[in-house]
Parts: C-alpha cells; sequence; structure tokens
C-alpha cells in the first residue's frame, strides 16, 4: 500500500522530532517544505524529467528559530546542542566566522541555547573577574584610582607604601537550610 505525499512528509517530520534533530517549534515549517519536495520530486518522476530539485537556499533559513531556549540547533546538518562547538563546525568544513557569515548571524549573537548564555552571564556577575585581575587593579592604582572597598580613602595612602599583592579570593560559601532535629519521644509506662 502506498502512501499519501503528506503521510510521507509527516512521518519524516515526525522522525526528526524524535530524534531530536528538529524542535517542535520548527515542524510545521520543515512539514511543509518537505512536502514540497516530495511534492516536486513526484512531478518529475511523472515527467520523467531527471533534473535536480534545487537545494533550500542557505540565506533563506531564518537563524533566529535554530537557537531555542534549551538548544542551539546547526543549520548544516540539523542536529541540537546546548552550544555549536569550533570542533563540530569543523566536521562541516567551517568555522564560527565562516557560519556566522554564511547564515547571517551577527557577531554579538552567541551560538548557545538561551539558558545556557544566561547561566554564563549569571556565573560572570557572580564572581566578577574584572574587579580581581591583577593588571586592573595595578592600573588603578597607577592611575589613581581608589579600591572598590568602602574604606579605600583611608587605605589608599598606606596602600601606596605598601607593594600591591595579588588578592586571594575569598572561597564562595555554600547557603544551606539549618536541619531540623527530630526529636523522639518515647513513653515509659510503669
Amino acid at each position: 500500500m502506498e502512501s499519501t505525499l503528506l503521510e510521507m512528509a509527516t512521518d519524516l517530520t515526525r522522525t526528526l522530532v524524535a530524534t531530536g534533530r528538529l524542535s517542535p517549534e520548527d515542524m510545521q515549517d520543515v512539514l511543509q517544505k518537505t512536502h514540497t519536495t516530495l511534492t516536486a520530486l513526484k512531478g518529475q518522476e511523472e515527467t520523467g524529467s531527471a533534473t535536480a530539485v534545487p537545494a533550500a537556499d542557505s540565506s533563506s533559513v531564518n537563524w533566529r528559530k535554530s537557537i531555542t531556549k534549551h538548544a542551539a540547533t546547526c543549520l548544516e546538518c540539523g542536529q541540537a546542542f546546548k552550544q555549536l562547538s569550533l570542533r563540530h563546525l569543523e566536521m562541516h568544513g567551517l568555522d564560527s566566522g565562516s557560519y556566522r557569515t554564511k547564515y547571517g548571524i551577527p557577531k554579538t549573537q552567541p551560538l548557545s541555547a538561551r539558558s545556557t548564555t544566561e547561566r554564563r552571564r549569571q556565573v560572570v556577575q557572580e564572581i566578577r573577574p574584572w574587579e580581581k585581575a591583577p593588571h586592573i587593579l595595578q592600573a588603578r592604582e597607577h592611575h589613581g584610582h581608589t579600591s572598590p572597598e568602602p574604606d579605600g580613602e583611608a587605605e589608599s595612602e598606606s596602600a601606596e607604601e605598601t607593594v600591591v599583592s595579588t588578592p586571594v579570593q575569598p572561597k564562595r560559601q555554600r547557603t544551606t537550610t539549618p536541619k531540623k532535629k527530630a526529636s523522639r519521644k518515647t513513653s515509659v509506662q510503669v
């Protein structure tokens, strides 16, 4: 029993979603493109022509749909990742710059899932590495800027006399909630 073009396109699209190569948000677009391609192939088969179906133009691909909250989909192969690594892009003969150029992705857009990008921003805001770099601290002292601590003015005079040492980053304390102690009362019957 031959299946219709719509059934074949639906089966192909469902398989892509089930294997994780396609996000559910993009399912409708892919279904329409697959159906159009299958219709064109059927028409070629019936007329007996051997012309190839033109491949999808890479500039017509919407890169914004490839970067979702939990996945960044490679526009070359359709695989979903948390981040498109240089190693993966090299499998396609690309680097991040040429990949961005090919699909029109701005240089300021991270090639990673939005949740991954947001988590990285939170970590950077917590550890504030720009305040702890030795060359920045030396430059601040050299240009006469006071330290970011509230007692910076009082210490600035004594800091000029002493040698600048690299500040030791304090260990982050884990915030825990106190455990409740379960009290056991035993009743003794006399």
